[in-house]
């Protein structure tokens, strides 16, 4: 674990994995933008924050995914942090029930064994008409981003700093991801150009992106996004069912699959790639035989 200075008041968390960024409201009192990842990274970012004496007073959560909230009860119940997530992210990881309708597939079972880090307790749901959210004296400006997950939020500090989270990924991301996520993909391209209206000092990328200006990374991550669900419409060859898209993906983008979760995550990566291509009439979607099927066009549906 790393930290670094964006800005007097807002520092940075490098955990190798992602950046977590935190404004100070005084020179012990922080407020976290991210808690990280429970199992993977709570025990070094609670000993990076144990040693430079700094008390969570808060969480500000760009949204409800593991490796974003996953510290959250843990900084809850160690210094009575106050945890603010956007109304819908807030329902999505509030019980383990409504963490298995968010991401399907999984049984109970395995949404402890996978989840239990994710479901938390938010002492404050920041409506989708909310812009500002004041701690302590200092006012958050909230810019609502969904689509990487339903209720993603990007957060300026006081100072005009901006933490984006995932709502872009990062050059080196793009180098290698295979597979981006989006919940709501045409969403998801529509929140990474509002990000061009920012007007702020810094901009910090979730997984490892700190940049002065973005502008060119916005359209670059659009590129990349649109080149990636033209690469899926490239395996419809014939009519296939979603199964057989998503064999074809693993195959064709060489994506390794190690796990059952690991196949889940890549499934839903790309039904939102699939979703989005019917959505923007580049792929039609029949029913065949009981068999919900995908095709480029009509002329392959009807052959």
């Amino acid at each position: 674990m790393k930290l670094f200075n964006i800005t007097d008041r807002t520092l940075c968390i490098d955990t190798g994995m992602t950046y977590i960024p935190f404004f100070k409201l005084n020179e012990r009192d922080i407020v976290l933008l991210d808690s990280g990842w429970g199992e993977g990274e709570r025990e070094g970012i609670d000993a990076l924050i144990t040693k430079e004496k700094y008390t969570v007073r808060a969480i500000i959560n760009s949204h409800a995914h593991i490796d974003h909230a996953g510290c959250n009860m843990h900084f809850k119940e160690k210094h009575g942090a106050m945890i603010y997530m956007s109304e819908l992210e807030a329902a999505l990881c509030q019980s383990p029930m409504s963490v298995k309708a968010y991401f399907g597939g999984y049984s109970l079972e395995d949404v402890y064994d996978h989840f239990k880090d994710l479901i938390s307790v938010t002492d404050y749901s920041i409506k989708p008409n909310e812009t500002q959210l004041l701690i302590e004296d200092h006012m958050f400006t909230i810019v609502h981003t969904p689509g990487h997950s339903p209720g993603h939020i990007a957060i300026i500090t006081p100072d005009h700093v901006a933490y984006v989270g995932d709502a872009l990924i990062s050059y080196e991301v793009m180098k290698g991801a295979k597979m981006p996520y989006a919940f709501l993909l045409s969403e998801d391209l529509k929140s990474k150009e509002k990000l061009k209206g920012l007007n702020c000092k810094a901009y910090v990328v979730a997984h490892k992106g700190l940049y002065s200006h973005i502008d060119k990374l916005i359209e670059d991550n659009v590129g990349f996004y649109k080149y990636r669900a033209e690469r899926v419409k490239e395996v419809l060859i014939h009519p296939m069912t979603h199964e057989q898209i998503l064999n074809a993906v693993i195959r064709e983008f060489n994506i390794r699959i190690r796990s059952i979760q690991g196949q889940q995550v890549i499934e839903r990566m790309m039904r939102s790639f699939l979703e989005y291509l019917v959505e923007i009439n580049q792929v039609c979607v029949f029913l065949e035989g009981g068999f919900i099927k995908y095709a480029k066009n009509e002329t392959d549906v009807a052959s």
